[in-house]
């Protein structure tokens, strides 16, 4: 219908659409291509909102997929689910869960050797309430469970049960001595409950600065400090509160158990294991597993643990006391302490005196095995899709022979041609890019890998992509933490755009003749030599026929891009009609500059005018944009670093070229993203030490009341980095920004626990026999 439309009846002359024109029903022209292990492929990308439950919504989609593949889907038809991110929150929550299942039941072997099996429960109790609480705080604060958090819950388990242990060891202990439980339970909490109120103050007060930190990391390392504070005080509440109301009501000192008793007790062991079975023929497995851990654990307490703690306490325990009681006093006999205190200063300077040597690398965040890697196709600007295309595929061809060996950890190799193509990590590229390509290699799950690992498979890919000359090709993994830029990034800028690309372009050449090892592929985000054809109007031509500059411009448009005269409505769908030239004439610079504009002249007649006649056409290039830093062009140079090299010495390589280069004036050099953001973190968590120090200070003051006890318990302190520094170097550990940083910092509220809690009680024993004695507050006891 629309080949027979009349477009033009002169003389009896009729000129249909067919006469001039070809009508096609047919598609856009391609703009992308996306293939999944070299089929065709549609991907279909979903981001959570902000805020939800990404399990949840990762399970309902698995639900509506795995429906419509059931029902409306054709058998041949593959889906397959990529980089679903909820995979790793439910390994750590899974992480979470066993950690505080392992923990209990460690917590709970260990201390029954001291406090037998019923009080060290009392302990191991902590850990499940403490959590529980944490949770319900959380969630009142709007806080959702992410990496962090979760990293977080799993450091607080080992501390959490501090302030238990002391609690309910002191309790015990004053039961040993004949105090009732009630009684024990009030003056064991009464003598310990300052000295941990103090000792998990300290501990809050290392953590708080953290609470502060600035920036993209801030956001990301935030969730660590707010989350061990608040799990740390509620833990402290059940020590003090929940510990003693548990012994005051079930603690038992250790007796003999008659042989009645243990007839009884293994008749409810045996129950235990029927009703066991019976929820486990329902299916309630949780239930059933806790029953026959119970039943499990009677007959073993009964002949396996009694036995060993009675041992434990009355031979093991007593031989450890006796050698420490002897080491004590060897410790303090005449001139002994001098040698041992300035023995452990000696020590002090001799670890850090091997760190100095020994220059541990430095790194960010620690290297991780990569979930996925990303190999990016860049050729030329102006490179047709189907020119990139081609590369692409033959890139795909190798890839599958390099990855054959392990496929059984390939998950899916998706490829994107044109669209969606661009580094993450570049920032978003506007317009259509026919000229890059992104293929993306999916591995399984960790736990099902074989122990094969992926960093190798990263390497020989990056060695397979070498040989394609001709375009830009880099192979990038997923990061751990928050996308802080590319490992070497330096920016460098100016005013003056052409003097800047000199410049960019000689540092460029600098680093690399410098042959600096572990420099992946150095490249400007600077896109130059984008083909352009100019089409220079002659303005005066043009305004003599009459001619407007947007006329010439939509005539040229029209031609190449076509426009959409009308829409053709079949259904419910509207198709767009697009108006052009012929491929033959649409890519002919002759037939696009001599084709003709028609025009009413000042006397209203028609006329016809060529391009030609009043534009020149030039051909020339120009760049693909232009970026600015604070009003300031810039030009980024960009690369990862290769498995194996260290980041930060290469950065550091890099800055020694750069300050032997005579820059000119009016033009900045600056090493940025990680870099810059490993310089400002590494700031903040020094500053962070010295305000966390400081507080742990000014509370111990409060506690003591004096100047010189805080002393001698913040050597501690220092006294422990020696443990650090000896770590570090004997076994061969990177210095990580990040985790190393928080570690030290977390140590230094840790590590003055014991000391308060011992010199408290020491000063609580001291009073008690000046009183016995009559001796007054400052006379030196005998």
């Amino acid at each position: 219908q629309i080949e027979d439309v009349i477009i033009k009846h002169e003389g009896g002359d009729i000129v249909f659409v067919r006469d001039v024109a070809t009508v096609a029903d047919t598609y856009e022209e391609r703009s992308s291509y996306a293939r999944m292990n070299e089929n065709p492929v549609v991907t279909l990308g979903v981001v959570k909102r902000r805020g939800e439950n990404l399990i949840a919504a990762s399970d309902k989609i698995k639900e509506i997929v795995k429906d419509a593949q059931e029902s409306r889907f054709p058998p041949d038809l593959e889906i397959l689910i990529t980089n679903d991110q909820s995979k790793a929150t439910k390994s750590q929550l899974n992480n979470l869960e066993n950690s505080i299942i392992s923990g209990v039941i460690l917590v709970v072997l260990v201390l029954m050797f001291f406090l037998n099996l019923r009080n060290a429960i009392f302990v191991g109790i902590a850990i499940p309430l403490s959590m529980l609480m944490s949770f319900m705080v959380l969630n009142f604060l709007g806080i959702t469970i992410n990496m962090m958090v979760l990293f977080s819950l799993i450091l607080a388990l080992g501390m959490l049960v501090d302030n238990g242990i002391v609690v309910v060891e002191n309790i015990y202990r004053l039961m040993q001595e004949g105090f009732t439980p009630i009684r024990a339970a009030k003056e064991g909490v009464g003598e310990v409950a300052l000295p941990i109120i103090t000792s998990t103050a300290t501990t809050l007060a290392a953590f708080l600065p953290l609470a502060f930190w600035g920036g993209l990391i801030g956001e990301f390392m935030r969730y660590l400090p707010i989350t061990l504070i608040i799990v740390l005080s509620c833990s402290l509440f059940v020590a003090l509160v929940v510990n003693p109301v548990l012994a005051a009501m079930y603690m038992k000192l250790e007796t003999d158990v008659t042989r009645r008793k243990k007839r009884r007790l293994m008749w409810i062991a045996g129950v235990l294991v029927i009703v066991a079975v019976l929820f486990y023929i329902l299916q309630i497995f949780t239930i059933a597993n806790l029953l026959m851990l119970i039943a499990i654990l009677i007959p073993l307490n009964l002949y396996l643990f009694t036995p060993a703690i009675t041992w434990f306490q009355a031979h093991f325990l007593s031989w450890l006391e006796n050698i420490y009681t002897k080491t004590i006093t060897y410790s303090l006999r005449g001139r002994h302490p001098y040698f041992i205190f300035f023995g452990t200063i000696l020590l002090l300077f001799l670890s850090i005196g091997l760190v100095i040597v020994k220059q541990p690398l430095v790194e960010f965040f620690p290297s991780n095995e990569p979930n996925y890697i990303n190999i990016f196709v860049t050729k030329p600007i102006g490179s047709d899709i189907e020119a990139t295309n081609d590369l692409t595929l033959r890139i795909e061809k190798e890839l599958s022979k390099a990855l054959e060996p392990y496929d059984s950890i390939v998950e899916a190799v998706i490829t994107q041609v044109g669209e969606n193509a661009n580094d993450p990590n570049e920032g978003v590229s506007p317009g259509v890019t026919p000229q890059k390509a992104r293929i993306n290699v999916s591995f399984v799950d960790y736990e099902f890998r074989n122990n094969i690992s992926t960093v190798k498979v990263m390497d020989e890919v990056r060695e397979m992509v070498t040989q394609f000359p001709g375009a830009e090709i880099t192979v990038d993994k997923d990061q751990n933490g928050p996308p802080v830029g590319k490992a070497i990034n330096i920016e460098v800028s100016g005013e003056n755009y052409d003097k800047l690309i000199e410049v960019a372009g000689q540092i460029q050449n600098q680093i690399e003749q410098a042959n600096i090892p572990g420099i992946e592929e150095l490249k400007k985000d600077l896109e130059t030599g984008k083909p352009e054809l100019l089409v220079n109007i002659d303005r005066d031509k043009a305004r003599r026929f009459g001619l407007s500059t947007s006329t010439i411009a939509t005539e040229l448009r029209t031609a190449l891009f076509g426009l959409e005269i009308s829409q053709l409505k079949e259904g419910e769908d509207d198709y767009p009609i697009q108006l052009r030239l012929a491929e033959n004439y649409r890519y002919n610079v002759d037939a696009l500059v001599n084709q003709k504009i028609s025009f009413k002249d000042n006397q209203g007649n028609s006329s016809q005018v060529p391009i030609a006649s009043v534009a020149d056409l030039k051909y020339s290039s120009t760049y693909g944009s232009v970026r600015r830093k604070d009003l300031d062009r810039v030009i980024t140079l960009s690369s990862n670093v290769l498995q194996g090299y260290n980041a930060t010495a290469i950065n550091q390589e890099i800055q020694n070229v750069v300050q032997n280069m005579d820059i000119p004036a009016g033009y900045e050099v600056s090493f940025t993203g990680e870099q810059q953001e490993q310089q400002e973190s590494s700031q903040f968590l020094f500053n962070a030490l010295l305000i966390a120090v400081m507080l742990i200070f000014f509370i111990i003051v409060s506690q003591f009341n004096s100047i010189m006890t805080p002393f001698i318990i913040m050597t501690s302190v220092v006294l422990s980095t020696i443990g650090v520094f000896l770590g570090l170097v004997i076994f061969d550990m990177n210095f990580v920004i990040i985790m190393t940083g928080i570690g030290i910092i977390s140590l230094a509220g840790v590590v003055v626990n014991n000391a308060i809690v011992l010199i408290d009680y020491t000063n609580l024993i001291r009073d008690r026999k000046r009183d016995e004695l009559g001796v007054k507050e400052d006379e030196i006891l005998p």
